[in-house]
């Protein structure tokens, strides 16, 4: 009886310590999802920060982008791009993530998380699309990219000079920003929201490219924060977006 109970003892203490392991071992996962012609390229100085601060980081690359250039193709559409995101978190086993989108990244994490709300617990949008049911990033925008060179179903950057050097922004999908976001579920509601609005030095922020989409994300009642930075803070101010990101996790 008394080895019987001493085992009992010995095994307590073990599942304490597993438990206790467990618990510091655990890391809050982001998974950051970039804007057009972009890769999860963009987000390697965040990444860095994130990580060092005890965060977990995934950046995904989507189809057609980045180092998947060479998955580029004429069926690559919106949907495309948000089954990418949703497989990482599957296959990856995520949960409790805090889920990010840049830009047009806002098209693509809003599509997530009306498919796998349950695996996020907060969502931040910076500088990006806030869609509705049944809209296209051209018509939030007004089609503002009919202007941009369309080559083989693909808008090319206009900032790429012909005939440089390798460089790592790619021409977009056209179809991706045509396609229409088509919402079904509203537990993606319940989803903590945080919206970036990120305004350069001595801009005025109602003129901001996304102020409409800023209001949008304010009218939801969802958290607004401002960043002094360009469109691009993960590059013109890492350390301030990832101390962003570490408020909103806290909170």
């Amino acid at each position: 009886m008394r080895i019987v109970k001493v085992i009992i003892v010995v095994l307590m203490v073990i599942f304490s310590c597993q438990s206790t392991f467990s618990q510091k071992k655990s890391k809050q996962v982001f998974v950051l999802v970039h804007g057009s012609f972009g890769g999860g390229w963009a987000f390697k100085t965040a990444d860095s920060l994130l990580t060092d601060s005890g965060s977990k980081v995934y950046r995904p690359t989507l189809t057609g982008q980045g180092e998947r250039v060479h998955l580029a193709g004429l069926n690559v559409g919106l949907d495309t791009h948000i089954n990418d995101i949703v497989n990482t978190i599957l296959f990856e086993e995520l949960r409790d993530i805090i889920l990010v989108g840049h830009s047009y990244g806002g098209m693509v994490v809003t599509g997530v998380a009306d498919k796998v709300p349950d695996r996020i617990s907060k969502m931040v949008y910076i500088d990006a699309f806030v869609p509705e049911n049944n809209e296209s990033v051209n018509s939030i925008s007004g089609n503002r990219n009919t202007s941009l060179e369309v080559v083989n179903g693909h808008i090319v950057p206009p900032w790429v000079t012909k005939g440089q050097a390798p460089h790592k922004d790619v021409p977009h999908p056209l179809k991706t920003l045509t396609d229409k976001l088509i919402l079904k579920s509203e537990k993606r509601l319940e989803i903590p929201t945080s919206y970036i609005l990120t305004v350069e030095k001595g801009k005025d922020p109602e003129k901001d490219a996304f102020a409409s989409q800023a209001k949008r994300a304010n009218a939801k009642g969802w958290t607004m924060f401002q960043l002094e930075a360009d469109h691009n803070a993960q590059w013109s101010a890492p350390e301030e977006f990832v101390k962003m990101l570490k408020d909103i996790e806290a909170n």
